[in-house]
């Protein structure tokens, strides 16, 4: 879906840019120009960005070998 329409962005290129290395909504608006003309998109473009780099953080947790809490002795 189209989230700004100034620039032409849609949430999948905003994923994709996260995939390739943007670590915040400064990144991605850097990168895609989200938000840089009208604004109307700049919370829904912050929720994609929050969204997707929680899912990384929670599949990257799922995969340690150990519980979060885990201290060694």
């Amino acid at each position: 879906m189209y989230v700004c329409l100034c620039q032409g962005v849609t949430d999948g290129q905003i994923r994709d840019a996260i995939y390739e290395g943007c670590c915040s909504y400064r990144d991605v608006r850097e990168t895609l120009g989200v938000a840089t003309q009208c604004g109307k998109c700049a919370c829904l473009a912050k929720e994609v960005v929050r969204d997707t780099l929680t899912q990384i953080q929670t599949a990257q947790a799922s995969t340690l070998p150990y519980p979060v809490e885990f201290t060694p002795a």
